[in-house]
């Protein structure tokens, strides 16, 4: 059956390819024990019309645009005396094959074709799969199982994007714990770097330099993450920063305020300041009050016996009053 692969590397360059970027990898196969006869095995097909020998790819190694359809070939081989049934499948949605179950007779090669499709919206950058053959009686793998990996290189522009989102700092004293989200904004699988400071109204109190952080983040995948802080001040205003980063430029920061300020050095200064007030409005009222009875006091007209009315004492008496008053003027 003719064999083509889809792609700008032809199947010789591939497999000369693989062999130098893993020549260990087929040592990692387990080797079977001295005098025991071989089980059946899955490893990459050679070149069309080849022999299989040591220098056969170890891997399968694709590379394509988003939206290609790529093809390759497995190779089951049976060097017992009876015939086993192999089936197929892959770790993942992109593989499809020719024949999910084969059955390989005696001392004999089977090779069963199979594609690769990337999705349209798949992200550039490399990509790991597996192509599992799993079959009854003794495989070269454990429990009848041959698992033969599959390294998928997406083409396109790579779009590195990384931001820090939801900073805030909960407990106090010993106890306090940064906590922050990580989200992935690119295409491409990043590996975060994070470093951590803080600066209060004295100066700097927290200095993280940059590490790497042990998870990987895919595109469009998040995480919340924490990080733990001994020794925070007792007293103080903080602004705390968050700056991370990752290969290909991706660069994020995001801030949270942290004020570690004791209840009574706040409650203290507030009561205080509400019992001054007070006292300055209770004198105010006072004055008003005093103020008002002795004006209304000084200013009341005073009767005589007789009903006419006499000015306030301390008064000036008129030209009438005081001839009215006079033994002179009664006699007149």
């Amino acid at each position: 059956m003719p064999f083509r692969t889809r792609t700008a590397v032809s199947g010789a360059i591939l497999a000369t390819a693989a062999v130098l970027l893993c020549p260990a990898a087929a040592a990692a196969r387990p080797a079977a024990a001295p005098g025991a006869t071989p089980g059946w095995s899955a490893a990459p097909a050679p070149a069309d019309g080849a022999a299989p020998s040591a220098r056969d790819r170890p891997y399968f190694y694709l590379a394509g645009a988003p939206g290609t359809v790529m093809n390759d070939r497995v190779s089951l081989r049976n060097p017992g005396g009876r015939a086993v049934t192999v089936r197929l499948r892959g770790s993942g949605g992109w593989l499809a094959f020719a024949a999910k179950e084969v059955t390989v007779p005696p001392r004999t090669r089977a090779t069963v074709p199979f594609t690769v499709t990337v999705p349209p919206d798949a992200a550039p950058g490399e990509h790991s799969a597996a192509l599992v053959a799993t079959a009854g009686g003794t495989g070269r793998g454990a429990a009848g199982r041959d698992t033969v990996p599959v390294h998928l290189r997406v083409t396109g522009p790579v779009l590195a994007a990384l931001t820090v989102e939801n900073v805030a700092v909960r407990g106090r004293g010993g106890a306090a714990v940064i906590r922050y989200t990580l989200v992935n904004r690119g295409n491409t699988v990043l590996t975060p770097r994070l470093a951590v400071r803080a600066d209060g109204f004295f100066g700097p109190v927290l200095r993280r330099a940059a590490r790497t952080l042990p998870d990987r983040l895919a595109p469009g995948q998040s995480a919340d993450l924490t990080e733990t802080w001994t020794d925070p001040p007792g007293l103080d205003a903080v602004k705390v920063r968050l700056t991370v980063t990752a290969d290909g430029g991706a660069h994020g920061s995001a801030t949270a305020s942290y004020s570690a300020l004791p209840w009574g050095v706040v409650a203290g200064p507030a009561f205080l300041l509400a019992g001054v007030g007070g006292l300055v409005a209770v004198r105010r009222r006072r004055r008003r009050r005093a103020k008002g009875t002795g004006e209304g006091r000084g200013g009341e007209p005073v009767c005589s016996g007789d009903g006419a009315a006499r000015p306030p004492a301390g008064e000036a008496a008129g030209p009438a009053a005081e001839l009215a008053s006079s033994g002179s003027g009664a006699r007149a």
